[in-house]
Order: C-alpha cells, then sequence, then structure tokens
C-alpha cells in the first residue's frame, strides 16, 4: 500500500478514543493543561498468559478517563461500548464529572 508505519496497539486505541471525542491525553503530566471535555488514559496493568511456563500473550489493560464540566454527557456511553471495557467509578471534582473504565486493548 503506502509507506505509512504500522500503529502500535496503544496508537490504534488513541485513534479509538479521538474517534469519540476530539481531546484525547495518554498520560499527561500533572501540570498540563487539559481542553474539555476529554479522555485521559494511562495504562494501568498488564496481564500475561502462559502456557508451560512460557509467556505467550499480554493483555494490557489502561484506565480510561472522561472528564466533562456536563454531567449528561454521552461520552461515557460511548466509552462504555468498547470492548473488554467496564465501568470502574464515578466521581466529581472541581465542576468536573469524572467517569473511569477500565479497558483492555
Amino acid at each position: 500500500m503506502g509507506d505509512e508505519p504500522d500503529l502500535t496497539p496503544r496508537q490504534e486505541l488513541q485513534d479509538i478514543l479521538e474517534s469519540i471525542t476530539g481531546n484525547v491525553y495518554f498520560q499527561p503530566p500533572a501540570t498540563f493543561q487539559m481542553k474539555y471535555p476529554c479522555i485521559v488514559y494511562a495504562l494501568d496493568d498488564m496481564n500475561t498468559k502462559f502456557a508451560d511456563n512460557v509467556p505467550y500473550a499480554i493483555d494490557k489493560r489502561y484506565q480510561v478517563t472522561v472528564i466533562d464540566r456536563n454531567p449528561d454527557t454521552a461520552i461515557p456511553d460511548a466509552v462504555a461500548l468498547l470492548a473488554k471495557c467496564r465501568f470502574d467509578r464515578y466521581f466529581p471534582n472541581e465542576g468536573l464529572n469524572n467517569y473511569v473504565f477500565q479497558l483492555y486493548y
């Protein structure tokens, strides 16, 4: 096809999340100024599968947080529909609504 490099799974996830909302941040530093609504995600865990004590697959889990001023935003519903995703918790913080998910990708 073209000379485009293959995307890593994390880059593929980035593209999927950007299709839900335009502001998507991977592990932003604490001082980073985010634009809302947004999705923030970070690697949270790695589950290694073994056969005969030899690793053969690694499932990476990401913590995905939707942050929006609007408490009735549709963004969490769109994230919840992703494969291997489950809702973890909700919490308000400084006028922002935070919807936290665990997503294997």
